[in-house]
């Protein structure tokens, strides 16, 4: 059985939909289970376990993991996925604003990837382990513009999520895949919370106004050539489904946006080749060549 995090709609219930379309038995956390009422007549409760969990309250993913336990007695692949987004200028983002997002893209993934491990571990057969998805963004790869705090959440999650899957013991049999989304028919962009322009950046000519202008077009049905979505929520439920499957998952993978990936990745590679005389000589005297 799946447990998916932020399942009430997009990604999240698309995951949950196919794991339940293969026969498999899904657990859905979301903050309003009512929201799944119509999936819930759909499946009996032998398949499908829906659970209130809001991410930011730490005793409810560890209720839910208990929940599940005392249910199906396993867990075999964990998804984190919940999490909300931004659109503000970083320094027209004030604190609470960001730390709220922080409490639920970090703390709230980071909290659900501590149980799921714990849980794969010691809860499971010895040895079963288990497969944990940590779901993030393209954002992680790149920073856009206007989306500063999101984007650094990303970049957080993911470096915490490798830490992690260097940390957990092979024999423990515990495999960590975090998967940098691209742009897909979610609502991630019409439920994104949006902050008034910092008088600063009123600038039509910015690049953080132009995309703040397409992430408000798209909100209203408009399209805008700055932000084509072109990806299929329902068809990267199956990616990762498959993913689950593979005996030797990546650590990392980019789903729906290579092409930002192979971007980011030449980009540095180009500046560390253009600075690297920069690192020259700043060993200790003993250790120069």
């Amino acid at each position: 059985m799946d447990p998916v995090t932020g399942s009430s709609s997009g990604l999240g219930l698309d995951i949950t939909r196919h794991v339940l379309s293969k026969g498999d038995i899904a657990v859905a956390t979301l903050r309003k289970p009512e929201v799944l009422d119509e999936l819930i007549a759909e499946y009996p409760k032998e398949r499908l376990l829906v659970l209130k969990v809001d991410v930011t309250v730490h005793q409810d993913i560890l209720d839910a993991f208990k929940k599940t336990k005392e249910v199906f007695g396993r867990i075999d692949v964990v998804v984190s996925n919940a999490g909300t987004g931004l659109l503000s200028e970083v320094e027209g983002t004030p604190d609470d604003v960001a730390r709220a997002l922080f409490d639920v893209n970090f703390w709230g993934s980071v909290h659900v990837l501590q149980e799921a491990v714990r849980f794969l571990r010691d809860e499971n057969a010895p040895g079963k382990g288990g497969r944990v998805f940590q779901i993030t963004s393209g954002m992680e790869l790149v920073g856009f513009p206007g989306c500063g705090f999101y984007s650094a959440t990303k970049h957080a999650i993911s470096g915490l999520a490798q830490s992690l899957a260097k940390e957990v013991d092979p024999a423990w049999n515990i495999k960590l895949t975090i998967i940098a989304l691209g742009a897909f028919g979610t609502n991630a962009v019409n439920a994104m919370d949006k902050l008034p322009v910092h008088p600063a950046y009123d600038n039509p000519d910015l690049a953080v106004a132009k995309w703040r202008k397409a992430v408000i077009r798209s909100q209203s049905g408009d399209f805008d050539p700055a932000l084509t979505i072109k990806g299929d929520a329902a068809k990267a439920a199956e990616a990762i489904y498959r993913l689950s499957e593979e005996a030797a998952p990546p650590l990392r993978i980019p789903l729906g946006c290579v092409d930002l990936a192979r971007g980011a990745t030449k980009d540095l590679s180009d500046e560390v080749e253009k600075w690297a005389s920069c690192s020259v000589g700043l060993d200790k005297d003993e250790y120069q060549n």
